[in-house]
């Protein structure tokens, strides 16, 4: 799928996961759309120092909500990656779930959804989330959960678990919306998303993380279902150059218990403030990543995920 120094797009160009990607797309020869909210704010400053930025990194003024704005931005792509999305809030501080999290979402889903398809963009790549697939008390307890799992709407309502809502929601409707029309959309859903940090502001995964490292007296010992932001990275764009990717991948690479990711990050660094107590927790549903592994996906060790990530954290002052 990738031709010499074919355009793509990448919504959300400052986060976490589109930071990555970016920096891998350009490292590949593509020439990159990013949009980003405010091209001038020093918060994307790290985009422009990544090798090759200089000619063939463009920033574009965008809101999801905003139809023209996404319509600009992709003319001219032949692959789309939808990263940006509401992050996670606590339920109780939300107010309007439609307004504040799913419109957005679904609405914002749709619109670059739209404006690919107008683009004439050959392949849509969204990045969905396993919010989209756990949230399912109907999957038997003893089978390991995978991509025919799609989170139960009412239930993910009931529990007032609006993310997942919006994940479950804007996930199904690109899928459904693609069936007719020329595009071709494939979605991946990543776990628990660690790793190294590019950006300068911190993301809801590596807050959690940070958290771990920095005085929690208790936490439940849940199993933890993660993958290294490198490895989402470079399933994104295996989705986007594999011609047979096709549907949904679940993109996991490690299942650990929070006490043992802890263990592990104290035999390497002794003196932070780790939890003390864990509370166990009732058996928990496992994943597979088997089919996203099938199209020639491979992941690195947990270890080099976490020692990454703690450096990374160290360097930009926020363990200080």
């Amino acid at each position: 799928m990738a031709a010499e120094k074919a355009s793509v797009c990448v919504t959300g160009g400052g986060g976490f996961v589109a930071s990555w990607l970016i920096n891998f797309l350009l490292s590949k020869n593509y020439f990159v759309h990013a949009t980003v909210r405010r091209p001038g704010d020093a918060k994307y400053a790290h985009l422009s120092a990544f090798e090759k930025a200089s000619e063939n990194l463009r920033l574009f003024k965008a809101d999801l909500l905003d139809y023209d704005s996404i319509r600009s931005a992709v003319e001219g792509c032949v692959g789309v990656f939808h990263v940006a999305c509401p992050v996670p809030s606590p339920a109780e501080t939300i107010l309007n779930p439609r307004v504040e999290v799913i419109e957005p979402a679904v609405k914002g889903t749709q619109n670059v959804l739209k404006a690919s398809v107008e683009a004439k963009v050959k392949r849509f790549v969204f990045v969905s989330s396993i919010a989209a697939v756990f949230m399912n008390p109907s999957w038997p307890k003893d089978q390991v959960m995978d991509e025919t799992s799609w989170s139960d709407t009412e239930y993910c309502r009931t529990a007032k678990n609006w993310y997942c809502l919006s994940k479950t929601e804007a996930e199904s409707m690109a899928l459904e919306l693609a069936k007719g029309s020329e595009i071709h959309v494939v979605s991946i859903c990543p776990t628990l998303v660690l790793g190294p940090i590019l950006q300068s502001t911190v993301n809801t995964s590596s807050s959690y993380f940070m958290r771990l490292l920095k005085g929690l007296e208790s936490v439940e010992n849940r199993l933890l279902w993660i993958v290294d932001v490198r490895d989402l990275a470079e399933a994104l764009i295996l989705a986007f150059e594999k011609p047979k990717a096709e549907g949904r991948y679940i993109c996991m690479s490690h299942m650990i218990k929070t006490e043992s990711l802890v263990d592990m990050l104290k035999s390497k660094y002794p003196h932070y403030n780790y939890p003390k107590n864990f509370t166990e927790v009732q058996e928990e549903l496992r994943l597979s990543s088997d089919k996203l592994q099938r199209l020639g996906w491979s992941y690195r060790p947990s270890k080099d995920t976490l020692i990454d990530g703690v450096e990374s954290y160290r360097q930009a002052g926020l363990l200080d």
